[in-house]
């Protein structure tokens, strides 16, 4: 590894980790400063890159952080609806699917209108543009007029803003047309533009200000109703969805039900899994990007709701890898995507690097301007060797040796980045320190300032080579030799690879090895090569890598499933017993299901099984106290300290590596794996799942179907032929 010497890159100065700015992407998942929420269960619905966050009203405030986004600017930030001055009651709302939501709302007591006597159902979806129907009727016993009044607003927030202060933009022109009731809001910042155009049918009486207004004679049992349009951007590259107006296809007809009829179902004698899996198939779909690299169009996860509707690198690659076993259109679209904004320079302020793989892409005002490093950004040590591991996580599946010798460049490139850039000492480890005033200080997938630090709470010094990532090379260099075996066709290379891999699983063991508290490994070490002796939830990931000898595995596992670092709900981020910990500090004692799906499937590569399951079942146990679906995270309190799992204040829900994290852990049960083009099952069911058949998955382009109970299984191809590609696309095409 010392040869790599001869990069012009110089090693840097250790540096305190508190003089790194935060980047306030990430900032904003911690942080308790964001502006005042809209309610304890406001309603989201979403498109691609589109969100409309409400209330349970369906109203946005002003200076909430609700709204109408679309490709990271906030086209609606005020958008509330009154009755004779005052805003309606709600008796009931929710998403009916990932893209609509409807509200049931009444009037309250009023002068000269009783309470309960108008009721408005008041529907919303996102496609091709944001449409609101509004639906009327006066349960009065004689005729009453009414005013109702929409109250709208734009502030062009960037989202990065939104979380924050959003600045004021005083060069927004209006451009209403009270004639045609429609109000147009414009911005333009140098070549950054915008505009918001609401247009209502029927037309409202009168304009006022920002404000439409109708005025309304209602008979007996009348109704009266109005469609509400706003349209939407899409930039080149992402696929525009379908047209959608009111009334939705009922049944087999909608297409959310018709793309779910061809995908891998799960039925069990346990309900609970059955309905968390359910949750996490409608998520994915929810989450879905549809997009284009090159010529290809292509669908890929976004990393989470709300605030991260975007392609991440190691989010979007994790997401990949834990549902790949049930079809791999996903991981082939995640490669071709990150593969195609691979670094190609050495770039300070977005932390770009040749060969290395991106961490975030925005596309908002304050990144087209250049204020903010995301376009895109790289600060990320782990992307690079996830995106190795999912190539050839996808190839043992698919055997395509067409697209692994197509990203031959890709992995070449990514396989140098390691040893040129990403070892920025020469000593054999990938650390990270970021270069970019706007960078982060963390570059592990414990991004948060505070989430690497000694047992007594201390910070180390910069740069930092973190435990799981070191793990990760490893895997990757193991798995590209079997590529360079196979469809590379590179023996030299398959040589090199492996014996580097050895040198660096022996030295890893050596250097991140404690022998206190009855053995574990660091979670890093630090600038000045010291060992970072906080216990953590890392170490699991090492198992799931294979670098750890068979003879710490027992060592590893029991400290995972330790009263310390095993709460009950799944395995704390951090040990109790360290001085950091903190049941909902972010990466200090919470537990993220994404993290347990990577533990538990590490203990099962190991044998250790039982530890696995409890784990899985955890999760499954916690997703029924939020509607079974997992959220990205949630406090660290131990079971008995409560009778739920107390949810994280500001998780992402859904967040996508939350959503594979079932799919994962169903998977490390059934011990489900591709072997030299067939697929075969090791399960290891406990009694309280009993029964489990997974039909209609996907591996080597055909349809397979497995039945598994306890220790045996049957695994066998589908008598049901996959859907052409073209017949594929057009499924999704209409999501």
């Amino acid at each position: 590894m010392a040869t790599q010497q001869e990069t012009t890159l110089r090693p840097t100065p250790a540096v305190p980790l508190p003089g790194v700015e935060m980047d306030e992407s990430r900032a904003g998942r911690e942080g308790h400063d964001l502006p005042p929420e809209l309610g304890p269960q406001p309603i989201s619905v979403v498109e691609g890159r589109t969100f409309m966050f409400s209330d349970q009203i369906g109203d946005v405030p002003p200076g909430t952080i609700g709204g109408l986004v679309n490709s990271d600017t906030r086209l609606v930030s005020h958008w509330v609806l009154t009755i004779n001055g005052a805003r309606f009651l709600s008796l009931r709302s929710g998403t009916v699917n990932h893209y609509s939501a409807e509200f049931f709302l009444t009037n309250p007591e009023l002068p000269d209108l009783p309470p309960n006597t108008i009721g408005l159902r008041r529907r919303r979806l996102l496609g091709d543009v944001f449409h609101e129907h509004l639906e009327l009727q006066s349960f009065a016993g004689q005729p009453v007029h009414v005013q109702l009044r929409l109250e709208t607003g734009t502030d062009f927030a960037d989202l990065f803003e939104m979380k924050h202060v959003v600045r004021e933009r005083t060069t927004i022109v209006r451009d209403h047309a009270p004639a045609e009731s429609r109000l147009a809001y414009r911005y333009q910042n140098e070549d950054f533009q915008v505009e918001t155009v609401i247009s209502a049918h029927p037309s409202a009486d009168r304009v006022e200000g920002d404000d439409l207004v109708w005025e309304l004679d209602l008979a007996p049992d009348s109704r009266w109703s109005c469609d509400i349009e706003i349209p939407l951007n899409f930039d080149v590259q992402e696929i525009r969805p379908g047209r959608r107006r009111f009334p939705l296809p009922a049944g087999t007809n909608d297409p959310v039900n018709a793309w779910l009829s061809q995908a891998p179902t799960v039925e069990s004698d346990s309900f609970i899994l059955e309905k968390t899996i359910e949750t996490s198939r409608r998520d994915l779909i929810a989450l879905r990007i549809a997009t284009r690299a090159g010529e290809r169009e292509i669908m890929l996860p976004a990393a989470g709701l709300p605030w991260f509707l975007t392609l991440f690198g190691r989010d979007t690659l994790i997401t990949a890898y834990q549902t790949i076993a049930a079809g791999q259109a996903l991981s082939r679209g995640v490669l071709l995507a990150l593969a195609a904004y691979q670094g190609s320079t050495r770039e300070d302020f977005r932390d770009e690097e040749p060969g290395k793989i991106l961490h975030e892409v925005r596309s908002g005002e304050l990144t087209r301007l250049g204020e903010k490093p995301h376009n895109p950004y790289y600060g990320t040590i782990d992307a690079t060797p996830l995106w190795l591991i999912l190539l050839s996580e996808y190839y043992c599946w698919t055997q395509d040796d067409e697209l692994v010798r197509a990203l031959r460049s890709n992995a070449m490139a990514a396989l140098d980045w390691i040893d040129r850039y990403g070892d920025r000492d020469g000593d054999g480890y990938l650390e990270y320190q970021t270069r970019s005033p706007q960078g982060l200080g963390n570059q592990c997938w414990r991004d948060s300032w505070d989430g690497v630090q000694f047992a007594d709470g201390s910070l180390p010094v910069l740069p930092i080579a973190t435990c799981e990532t070191q793990g990760y090379v490893y895997d990757a260099k193991i798995r590209m030799a079997e590529l360079a075996e196979g469809p590379l066709n590179d023996p030299a290379l398959a040589s090199r690879l492996r014996s580097e891999a050895a040198l660096l699983r022996q030295r890893f063991n050596n250097d991140f090895w404690i022998d206190e508290r009855g053995g574990y490994y660091a979670i890093g070490l630090d600038g000045d090569k010291r060992k970072i002796d906080s216990l953590t939830s890392n170490i699991g990931h090492l198992l799931w890598s294979g670098i750890v000898p068979e003879d710490r595995a027992r060592l590893v596992a029991n400290q995972l499933m330790s009263d310390a670092m095993f709460s009950g709900w799944g395995v704390r981020t951090l040990s109790t017993k360290d001085r950091g910990y903190n049941p909902i500090g972010y990466h200090r004692g919470t537990v993220w299901p994404h993290d347990n799906s990577i533990i538990a499937t590490g203990l099962a590569r190991y044998g250790f099984r039982d530890e696995a399951n409890r784990i899985t079942m955890a999760l499954l146990q916690a997703a029924r106290f939020s509607d079974f679906r997992l959220p990205e995270a949630f406090s660290g309190y131990p079971r008995d300290f409560g009778s739920f799992p107390v949810p994280y204040p500001t998780a992402c829900s859904p967040q996508a590596w939350a959503t594979g994290a079932p799919i994962q852990c169903l998977r490390a049960m059934l011990g489900l794996r591709p072997e030299a083009g067939r697929v075969v099952a090791d399960p290891y069911i406990p009694d309280e799942i009993g029964h489990v058949t997974v039909r209609r998955f996907n591996a080597f382009g055909a349809l397979w179907e497995l039945e598994a109970v306890g220790t045996k299984s049957s695994v066998r191809l589908s008598k049901e032929e996959p859907p052409s590609e073209a017949a594929a696309r057009a499924a999704f095409g209409r999501l």
